[in-house]
């Protein structure tokens, strides 16, 4: 019987306003990944622009495992490309996992995912689901809190990682990393309490976002206005241009509603922090 696996990886939100590159939340947009023998290679993707070769993420990741020869990928993807989002996390954990299953290899799964995408914070969240805190590349996780939702609202125009990552000073001032420091405590205790008080005040940033407000500020815009919509406080997504506007849930509805009159540009989406991580099923 040909072996067939199915992959489900959720997006991930990196940074989380002062964490950056150290906290990082699994959301529920997700990639789909089915990966069946049928004896000649082939990858589909309803995401436009995605290779369809061996040049493609889930491919690359999965042949870190094992050839991919005689093997169909199809890959189905809410997570925008270039969104902040994590999407090539998912799709490194995607074919990460896949290979793993399909092989019975009982590989070092998270080890492999960081060394391809050369750091630890959404690959982290995309496997292991819920919020991660990731130091010397050992995530903790956080499951999310009770009543903690997402809205996340993403501009036309995305922004390259690389720029991104170009943007920061190699030195940033003491009272600046102090700050940091202090609100991503907050949030962490936050986070692990279910304090939604304490997560609204552990949102602030003084080292990534203001430095980068010049390739989204459009972005930077919205998370402004967070408060005044009903949020809780709002960050930027990893890399942007995506924004992530952090709810308590009986709110989330009146701000999911509030951004589609003040960003009518822009996709608005209500998420939630998503449990599980990478889950695989093996399709009969």
């Amino acid at each position: 019987m040909n072996r067939r696996r199915r992959v489900r990886v959720p997006a991930s939100s990196a940074n989380l306003g002062p964490g950056y590159d150290v906290f990082a939340a699994a959301l529920s947009l997700s990639l789909e990944l089915e990966v069946s023998e049928t004896g000649e290679f082939s990858v589909e993707s309803d995401t436009p622009g995605i290779p369809l070769d061996r040049t493609n993420m889930c491919v690359r990741a999965f042949e870190r495992l094992h050839p991919a020869d005689g093997l169909a990928f199809r890959i189905r993807s809410e997570i925008p490309p270039s969104g902040g989002l994590g999407s090539s996390a998912a799709a490194i954990v995607a074919g990460l996992v896949a290979a793993d299953s399909l092989y019975e290899l009982d590989a070092p799964l998270l080890e492999h995912a960081i060394a391809i995408e050369g750091h630890p914070d959404n690959v982290s969240a995309a496997l292991l689901g819920g919020f991660v805190l990731c130091a010397d590349d050992r995530p903790l996780r956080i499951d999310p809190p009770a009543g903690l939702e997402g809205v996340v609202v993403t501009p036309p125009e995305p922004v390259p990682t690389a720029e991104a990552r170009a943007a920061l000073p190699k030195e940033i001032p003491v009272t600046d990393a102090v700050h940091n420091i202090a609100h991503a405590s907050l949030l962490a205790v936050g986070l692990a309490r279910g304090d939604l008080g304490l997560v609204s005040r552990g949102l602030s940033d003084r080292l990534h976002q203001n430095r980068r407000a010049h390739l989204y500020p459009r972005s930077m815009e919205i998370i402004g206005h967070a408060v005044e919509v009903g949020a809780l406080g709002g960050t930027i997504s990893g890399a942007g241009p995506s924004a992530l506007l952090w709810c308590n849930w009986e709110h989330t509805g009146d701000v999911v509603d509030a951004l589609h009159e003040k960003a009518p540009d822009c996709v608005v989406q209500r998420v939630r922090f998503d449990l599980s991580g990478a889950d695989v099923e093996d399709i009969r």
